[in-house]
């Protein structure tokens, strides 16, 4: 019973201190405080959890732009995308790892990569997304464990095209005409017998003594040696002794001087791959790279076709009028028409040039060439320049045509080119220019520098590569 009298008189005075205390104006205060307290302090721990998932953001951002620009690299440009793209995720995988108090899974990261025809080249971009999860300190004592973050970054870069070169390069025997007009009068002074007034030509004969051509015999040759002791030699001989150089000479000096120097420079200052096929033109095709006859090796690297160059050599004949001894074919050497047919023949559809799966290179025909047909169209012989339908046909194909015309000097005092070649002479530059490719026409007359014509062509060619839309 007393117990009792006792926990009443407990009770009757806490009421008493809870009454006072609500009376006076300082005691709700006190209550106000407590209660605004504790949603403040969460507000403030929920400040700073956000806080720390920006700084966590901004930090994978950091990431995303070094994976994106991984991808980006001129090694990694050169390479496929898909390459591309596992370059971009391991980076972006493996630097996301250090970052503390963060969910992530990879598969919560998206790469592209895209490649865009932009003028003279391809650009890549590539985009990095991703999205993840900040863990909380204090919102996870009211249920919010987590905030969300996420970010993107893009990297583009350029590089050019891959490109296969045809090179279809004119031998028959107008290319052994000297590169010079004081090269043109010494052979003619030298070979007083031959024609009229002598004979410019260099032929390369197999059998000169069938056109008793009378040549002079111990020569003093430009090295100050003597040669051919009994006389007789053809043309391309003496020539050669006299240190003459032939149009067909150049051409081998130009296309070394591409393949060795300016074609590996120009790859390696824009990034990729060129590659090169080298074929010679007269009567047929002569496939100098690559297993011959197998059309599908042609094309080579360019140290490997670089190594084939020194086989540009002038066509060898028997002796006039006969190609091979016994087979008089009048000396038509030169099928211009049916070497563009028959090349395009061995060239596979073009492709793009990017290094992408199932993508092939681009590729251009690389013709060097006097422009002259000479050969026998069902009976009757032709004369004229390059036929404009089958450049045109090659082009259809998406193959650019790059043509490295050289002048077909007036041999005015040779008989044959007065009959023959004189009157459609002006129709040989306007069928070349017409064959080209826009932009891709290039023209040496004789005393010209051909190697650096071709070396003109050739970057020509490569600036104005284009990506098919």
């Amino acid at each position: 019973m007393a117990a009792m009298l006792n926990l009443l008189r407990t009770l009757a005075r806490r009421s008493t201190s809870l009454a006072r205390l609500f009376a006076d104006r300082r005691g709700n205060v006190a209550i106000l405080t407590a209660v605004i307290m504790v949603p403040t302090i969460f507000a403030i721990g929920l400040g700073l959890d956000f806080t720390l998932s920006r700084q966590r953001q901004d930090q994978i951002n950091g990431i995303a732009d070094a994976a994106a620009l991984a991808a980006v690299t001129p090694n990694m440009i050169s390479q496929t995308d898909a390459n591309a793209i596992a370059a971009a995720k391991a980076m972006f995988n493996s630097q996301i790892a250090l970052v503390p108090n963060v969910n992530y899974s990879p598969s919560n990261i998206s790469i592209t990569a895209t490649d865009t025809p932009s003028g003279s080249t391809i650009i890549r971009t590539v985009l990095v997304s991703y999205t993840a999860t900040s863990n909380n300190v204090f919102g996870g004592l009211i249920g919010s464990n987590t905030f969300p973050i996420s970010g993107s970054s893009t990297a583009t870069s350029s590089v050019s095209p891959q490109i296969n070169f045809y090179m279809l390069l004119d031998d028959s025997p107008s290319m052994a005409l000297p590169t010079t007009s004081a090269g043109i009068l010494q052979m003619e002074a030298v070979t007083p017998t031959q024609d009229p007034q002598g004979c410019a030509f260099a032929c390369h004969e197999s059998n000169p003594a069938a056109d008793n051509l009378q040549n002079p015999k111990n020569v003093l040759c430009s090295d100050g040696t003597r040669s051919f002791p009994t006389g007789g030699e053809d043309n391309y001989a003496l020539a050669g002794c006299l240190g003459i150089t032939l149009r067909i000479t150049n051409v081998n000096a130009a296309t070394q001087t591409m393949l060795g120097t300016s074609a590996p420079q120009a790859a390696a200052n824009n990034k990729t791959t060129y590659q090169a096929a080298i074929f010679t033109m007269d009567t047929a095709v002569h496939q100098l790279t690559g297993s011959s006859g197998s059309p599908s090796t042609a094309v080579v690297s360019l140290a490997s076709a670089l190594s084939a160059a020194p086989n540009i050599l002038p066509q060898e004949v028997c002796n006039n009028n006969f190609l091979v001894c016994g087979q008089n074919n009048n000396d038509q050497d030169s099928s211009l028409d049916g070497a563009l047919s028959t090349v395009s023949s061995y060239m596979p559809a073009p492709g793009n040039g990017t290094t992408n799966k199932g993508d092939t290179p681009q590729e251009i025909l690389f013709i060097v060439s006097d422009g002259l047909n000479d050969y026998d169209s069902n009976g009757t012989r032709y004369y004229g320049p390059i036929s404009n339908a089958t450049c045109t046909a090659i082009k259809n194909r998406g193959i650019r045509i790059a043509f490295l015309y050289l002048t077909y000097y007036p041999v005015t005092s040779d008989s044959w080119y007065m009959t023959y070649v004189s009157p459609v002479q002006p129709s040989l530059a306007t069928g070349a220019q017409s064959c080209a490719s826009p932009g891709l026409y290039f023209q040496v007359s004789t005393d010209g520098d051909i190697t650096s014509a071709m070396t003109t062509l050739f970057q020509k060619a490569v600036a104005t590569a284009r990506l098919s839309q």
